[in-house]
């Protein structure tokens, strides 16, 4: 049997396993290790373990020691250095005009290497920027390309739900995450609402996928149209956390049942329960209820017309001459129909009367306008 113990570099940071010896070990313990990239500071994740030989990895790796006051001050002067050497890496990128986004600079416990992370949308010819750089750090330097969610992991932040990002905090491996997830859960389809600081899907919509599709089983979709005690349901919401349905019965009611009661519906002889007091119920569309529908439209129209109020007239004579006018504008208007018809078949007599006429009601039309917009006083000679 031989002993392992599983350890990590960064906060979140993906666990590895090495060979333990004989060392008393215990978790949160920091290690010197031999890596693939040279000697590494790390963290102890959990106490060692034992396996069987034939069951163990090949190339694995041994834990040197245990980090002494050193050591840790060592990786504090490298972690220190980090930082300025990002913004000098930020200077030499803009002079060369790259395409490129820096993420972090990192130290290796030894100081014989730097590793830069850094984004970009395609591939990047970074061989000028790396002879630059390894002239004024005079040690090794490597450019490490990243995605969008290892940048997230690296950077750090807060989340839309108030809380320390997922992956910069104790994920340590990327799950797949797809819209149908977002769908199970019936949530709204918004990308400003389903997506992350690294502009990809949120993670923790996977948190609740598999709890969302074991309680959906045997559950009916949104729409589906039934037959019950003849009539015809539709299913119009599903709460799939209380397991609760929503039916919309052909004659407006609106019912609200349990699973167990749904599953009691779909028996042959079942019957529809009443609704629940206090709900509003929708009334029966009949045939005679529609074919008194115009007829009362129009009585509240002429109810409306007689209840109307009159306009007051303005003081004066203006009231008096429409008065007058009135009986011989209609004298005239009777007198001039007549005449049309006579017009197409008499001679230029009848012709001139007419014309005569058409112009005597005229100017008895502007008089009287005439009189509506300014009222005229008369005044009676004694």
């Amino acid at each position: 049997m031989t002993r392992i113990v599983s350890i990590k570099f960064r906060n979140a940071g993906k666990q590895y396993d090495f060979l333990a010896r004989d060392m008393p070990l215990d978790r949160g313990n920091q290690v010197v290790v031999e890596t693939d990239r040279g000697r590494a500071l790390g963290i102890v994740v959990a106490p060692p373990f034992e396996r069987e030989e034939a069951d163990l990895p090949k190339g694995m790796k041994n834990v040197l020691r245990l980090a002494s006051e050193e050591d840790v001050a060592l990786a504090n002067t490298n972690a220190s250095r980090e930082e300025s050497a990002l913004r000098y890496c930020r200077i030499k990128v803009q002079e060369r005009h790259m395409e490129m986004k820096l993420v972090k600079a990192e130290y290796l416990f030894d100081g014989s290497k730097i590793v830069f992370y850094f984004t970009a949308d395609g591939r990047i010819d970074f061989r000028e920027l790396v002879k630059d750089l390894a002239h004024y750090f005079h040690t090794r330097i490597e450019m490490r390309q990243i995605g969008v969610r290892d940048e997230a992991k690296l950077v750090g932040g807060i989340g839309i739900c108030g809380r320390e990002l997922c992956c910069c905090s104790y994920m340590t491996d990327f799950a797949p995450v797809s819209v149908k997830m977002a769908k199970e859960q019936q949530l709204a389809l918004n990308p400003t609402k389903i997506s992350g600081q690294c502009g990809r899907l949120l993670c923790c919509l996977g948190y609740e996928y598999e709890t969302y599709c074991a309680l959906r089983k045997g559950m009916p979709k949104t729409g589906t149209r039934l037959t019950i005690d003849g009539h015809t349901v539709q299913i119009s919401d599903v709460n799939i956390l209380g397991q609760k349905l929503s039916l919309r019965i052909d004659d407006g009611r609106l019912l609200k049942l349990s699973r167990d009661e749904f599953e009691q519906l779909l028996k042959p002889d079942a019957t529809l329960p009443e609704p629940e007091m206090g709900r509003s119920r929708r009334p029966e569309p009949s045939m005679a209820s529609s074919a008194q529908k115009p007829e009362k439209e129009s009585d509240k129209s002429g109810d409306s017309a007689r209840n109307r109020p009159r306009r007051r007239r303005k003081p004066g004579g203006g009231d008096a001459t429409r008065q007058e006018a009135t009986p011989e504008t209609t004298t005239s208007t009777a007198a001039a129909q007549p005449a049309q018809p006579a017009a197409a078949s008499a001679g230029p007599d009848t012709t001139a009367n007419t014309e005569s006429g058409d112009a005597a009601s005229a100017s008895k039309r502007r008089r009287r306008r005439r009189g509506r917009r300014k009222p005229k006083t008369e005044h009676s000679e004694p």
